[in-house]
C-alpha cells in the first residue's frame, strides 16, 4: 500500500461507517463540507488552496491531506502549492513547519502515484 492509498482508503471506509449511522447532524455536517467547496464566486480551486492554508494553521494532518490530494487532482502545481504552505508558515508560524514536512512528503506520494 502506499500513503496516498492507505489515506484515502481509511477516510472512505471511516466516512461510510459515520454516515451510515444515519445521523442527521453528521450528515448535515458533511453535506455543508461538500457544499462550502463547491463552484461559486470562488473557484473550487481556490476554495481548496484557502481549505489547505486554514488546516495547515490549524495543524490538522487529516486535513492537510484531504486539501493537498484535491489541490493536485484539480491540477494545482508544485509552485503554487508551496506559496500556499508558506502563507500558512507566515500566519500560523514555526509550530506549523512540522506539518509543512508531511505536507510536501503527501505531495511527492501523490506526485509518485502512477496516474489513473
Amino acid at each position: 500500500m502506499s500513503l496516498v492509498t492507505d489515506f484515502n482508503d481509511y477516510r472512505a471506509e471511516m466516512n461510510d461507517k459515520i454516515l451510515g449511522a444515519d445521523n442527521l447532524v453528521l450528515k448535515r455536517l458533511f453535506n455543508l463540507d461538500t457544499q462550502t467547496y463547491a463552484e461559486g464566486a470562488l473557484s473550487t480551486h481556490t476554495k481548496e488552496l484557502i481549505g489547505l492554508a486554514c488546516s495547515m494553521v490549524l495543524r490538522c494532518d487529516d486535513c492537510i491531506k484531504y486539501h493537498v490530494g484535491k489541490c493536485y487532482d484539480l491540477g494545482v502545481t508544485k509552485a503554487q502549492i508551496f506559496e500556499v504552505f508558506a502563507v500558512a508558515n507566515i500566519i500560523g508560524g514555526t509550530i506549523v513547519i512540522p506539518h509543512l514536512r508531511r505536507a510536501v512528503e503527501y505531495w511527492e506520494a501523490l506526485e509518485a502515484e502512477p496516474k489513473v
